[in-house]
């Protein structure tokens, strides 16, 4: 797949079928960079019920037959959701597939009628940290206790970039 680029790549929503490569591609960088927690494994193993069930979403990046990226928004709240489970497999990296992505996931945000939007990062993912402030995400102090994830040491509100 060396032609891959952001034009030949479709954003699609999840269907069950696509299950397994939601989980893989989560779980490949995972076990690069830190390890699979117990909440990791529970949402990737029932995307369905953990996920779009309570009213998140799951974008899906698509190159041909080949599924080569994700994303979910879970819901947190009556109008809070959280960017989790973002993944490209590492082939594919530096293609602006994660930029796709996050857009389409800021847009279904959006879409639902959602009034926060936040992630929980690790300073170590420079790439993905970068990517998060070109697009509005801002650091704020985490509210309300511990994260959920014991790798989270950075929390990430978007705040949406006003044109002009």
């Amino acid at each position: 797949m060396t032609d891959i680029s952001a034009a030949n790549v479709e954003i699609i929503p999840f269907e069950a079928r696509y299950a397994p490569d939601f989980k893989r591609l989560n779980v490949e960088w995972l076990e690069k960079y830190f390890v699979v927690e117990p909440i990791d494994d529970e949402v990737l193993s029932r995307p369905q019920t953990a996920i779009l069930d309570p009213g998140g979403a799951i974008l899906l990046a698509r190159v041909r037959r080949e599924i080569v990226g994700t994303c979910a928004l879970i819901k947190q709240g009556p109008r809070t959701y959280e960017l989790s489970k973002m993944a490209v497999t590492e082939r594919c990296q530096g293609r602006q597939i994660g930029k796709r992505l996050l857009a389409a996931a800021i847009d279904r945000f959006v879409h639902l009628g959602g009034q926060l939007l936040y992630l929980e990062s690790n300073r170590k993912l420079t790439p993905a940290l970068t990517l998060y402030a070109t697009n509005g995400f801002v650091e704020v102090a985490k509210p309300g206790g511990p994260s959920h994830y014991s790798r989270a040491d950075i929390y990430m509100e978007y705040r949406p970039i006003s044109a002009g």
